[in-house]
């Protein structure tokens, strides 16, 4: 009977501990150079309560905005040698590094944000490219038209560029060179007091940016350039034993918030684009819209930038010209 009792007493203690065992955290950590103030940065902080959410508390996941764990440019190998588990920042800034997603980042005439994220995610899915092997890709997403603002100077025609100091990272780097202007690479985050103190001149970026980091306070014109916007791509991976660690539910579940928050995050950068606009207007700024027969020598300028990643792709083994035409393909 007391040896009935026992077992019927360890049998109750281990029913009990099996709902513990089961909802047993996995902590994570998520490192984000945007400041918490930023729409991505919200949204970024709404994915982690998500996975929370919808994992039941299996997965809770620490966030770290502004820079705070990794900085933009250390953050992917910040997620790779286990500094974060998670992190969000662009391929731009490393750049050659990713020479098939780098397409997606050309200046092939972005309309909206919407257009660029369907893109980005397209050309992953398509290719698989090797250079992303040693992560865990959640999703992508880009901004929407990437066009120049300047301080000082407005710029009408591809002449007005000539010399004048822009900055740029990764490919519109290059448009700035095809153009006739001088890229100086440096992170979005350093761009205000660049543009402030007259270390630059102008800066290719996104409309949401004149008020998300407030250069549309020292921006005082904008050039609508669409014929040749760019977009930057903005990587969201994890460390890839992290997510092997996760049981197959947390995966699954994790997978559907991606695909969710993917078209939650274009969404915002076409909502902000609309605020940034105004909010530059509002300063006094001035928005200057390219006649059609300039806008297509900006298209023509453009062009070898195309054709240099055609020619730098065939040379790491890739086919330059198949990526192009798929990555153009998904904007009609």
């Amino acid at each position: 009977m007391k040896k009935t009792l026992l077992s019927l007493v360890a049998l109750a203690v281990l029913c009990m501990a099996l709902p513990a065992l089961a909802q047993a955290e996995t902590k994570l950590s998520y490192s984000n150079f945007f400041p918490p103030t930023n729409h991505q940065s919200k949204l970024a902080e709404a994915w982690c309560k998500e996975v929370a959410k919808r994992t039941n508390g299996k997965v809770v996941i620490e966030y770290y905005p502004a820079g705070t764990l990794t900085k933009a440019k250390q953050c992917y190998d910040g997620v790779v040698e286990g500094m974060s588990d998670i992190g969000l920042s662009c391929l731009a800034y490393s750049r050659g590094r990713f020479p098939v997603m780098a397409a997606v980042d050309l200046p092939l005439g972005y309309k909206s944000a919407a257009q660029a994220t369907a893109t980005a995610n397209a050309v992953f899915e398509k290719f698989r490219p090797e250079e992303l092997a040693d992560v865990e890709v959640m999703y992508f997403n880009g901004h929407g038209p990437g066009l120049l603002f300047t301080t000082q100077k407005p710029i009408r025609t591809q002449a007005d560029i000539k010399g004048v100091k822009i900055r740029s990272t990764g490919n519109s780097a290059k448009l700035v060179s095809a153009l006739g202007g001088t890229p100086v690479a440096k992170p979005m985050p350093e761009n205000y007091q660049l543009l402030q103190k007259g270390v630059v001149e102008g800066s290719m970026h996104p409309i949401e940016s004149n008020k998300s980091f407030k250069l549309g306070e020292v921006c005082k014109f904008g050039t609508d350039s669409f014929d040749v916007a760019y977009t930057t791509v903005f990587f969201i991976v994890m460390n890839k034993d992290k997510w092997n660690s996760l049981d197959e539910d947390s995966q699954k579940v994790i997978r559907e918030i991606n695909s969710e928050w993917a078209t939650k995050h274009a969404q915002a950068w076409d909502e902000a684009d609309v605020i940034g606009r105004e909010f530059l207007l509002e300063q006094g700024g001035e928005i200057i819209e390219l006649s059609t027969e300039e806008s297509a020598r900006w298209k023509a300028a453009a062009q070898p930038v195309i054709d240099d990643y055609i020619t730098e792709a065939d040379a790491k083994g890739l086919n330059g010209r198949e990526i192009i035409d798929f990555t153009i393909s998904t904007l009609q």
